[in-house]
């Protein structure tokens, strides 16, 4: 034994500690610290975590001893890229908002993709003894579900894992695809292109088939030689621009905002006005581009801000969904300039 065992406190011991030393779960330190009722734990295990705190001279901190037995007014949100993306760390307003309604403070950790930074949140999130955690990712996709989040009540947002069990709330893709198309239906165009992305996603499936939607539903033909592949971002748009412009349509709805931007550059290349010679329709809502562009974009926007707010109503129990299925956030056109009525 070292100085430790003179009896001062050794700083900086976290339950994580404890954990590894004991070899057992942050959870089960948790369990054992507060005696939690009904916390099916062994003698043995149970033996090893009180050695493991005496030895350590683990002492829950001032915020830990105000924590009531096995939860906190806490609740936990790790993403990925999230708060460094503008438009996206909307999720993290919706959901800090929402937390407050109901007496909570959101913990947030944003781990920039990485698996240990992500696994330490994690664990950190469990000694705080959250409410719950909200997991997100800054696009729309399916995970692998983080070791860790089967140890408190967890919610997905905008990222759904077939078969976990896990509530997931995510944006409504077919039915912005089908959004964006009725816009330039409604204005009058039945000849419609569509730009879509080369990147497989939710969101290059889902548009598409609102597009086809709701061609089908205002009895346009479904004419596959007028969807174009395109990489998501300026460039792609640009480089796309020849074929929509061949292809004879009057209007074009493009994957994101990033490659409506291009194929403005494109088009004002060939001399063609928008929304005159064509109409364009963007998907995303970034106010940096959609709403700077001459002339500004109409648009489908992603509803960032309430995923995050209805993560945590049904973290919280007010929201519940009927079964494994994720629950589908519409996403509403945005009218702009760059689409009229012909």
């Amino acid at each position: 034994m070292n100085n430790a065992g003179q009896g001062a406190h050794v700083p900086n011991v976290t339950m994580r500690d404890v954990a590894k030393a004991a070899g057992v779960s942050v959870a089960t330190v948790s369990h054992v610290i507060n005696d939690k009722p009904g916390a099916r734990i062994g003698e043995d295990a149970r033996r090893r975590v009180h050695e493991a705190v005496a030895e350590l001279q683990y002492r829950p901190n001032a915020l830990a001893k105000t924590l009531s037995q096995g939860t906190s007014r806490f609740i936990g949100l790790v993403a990925d890229q999230i708060a460094t993306t503008p438009f996206a760390g909307q999720i993290i307003h919706g959901a800090q908002d929402e937390a407050w309604k109901h007496g909570f403070v959101l913990l947030v950790a944003n781990t920039d993709g990485n698996t240990q930074v992500e696994s330490d949140a994690i664990a950190m999130m469990l000694e705080h003894q959250v409410r719950g955690i909200l997991y997100s990712t800054w696009y729309h996709r399916e995970i692998t579900v983080p070791a860790g989040l089967d140890q408190a009540d967890s919610v997905l947002v905008n990222c759904f894992a077939p078969g976990s069990g896990l509530p997931a709330i995510v944006p409504d893709e077919v039915q912005g695809g089908r959004a964006a198309t009725d816009e330039l239906i409604n204005a009058g165009h039945r000849r419609i292109a569509f730009v879509n992305t080369t990147t497989p996603s939710p969101a290059q499936t889902g548009r598409l088939d609102g597009y086809r939607e709701a061609l089908a539903a205002a009895g346009i033909g479904v004419d596959d030689a007028l969807v174009f592949q395109a990489s998501p971002e300026q460039e792609g748009g640009y480089r796309a621009t020849p074929q929509i412009i061949g292809s004879g349509a009057t209007a074009v709805f493009c994957h994101n905002d990033r490659v409506a931007m291009g194929v403005y550059d494109g088009l004002r290349e060939h001399d063609m006005r928008i929304p005159k010679d064509v109409a364009v329709i963007g998907f995303d809502n970034q106010d940096v581009i959609a709403a700077h562009l001459r002339p500004t974009l109409s648009t489908v926007a992603l509803p960032h801000y309430e995923l995050g707010a209805i993560g945590v109503r049904t973290l919280l129990g007010l929201n519940r969904p009927t079964d494994d299925t994720p629950t589908r956030i519409a996403c509403p056109p945005i009218r702009r300039r760059s689409v009229q009525e012909l």
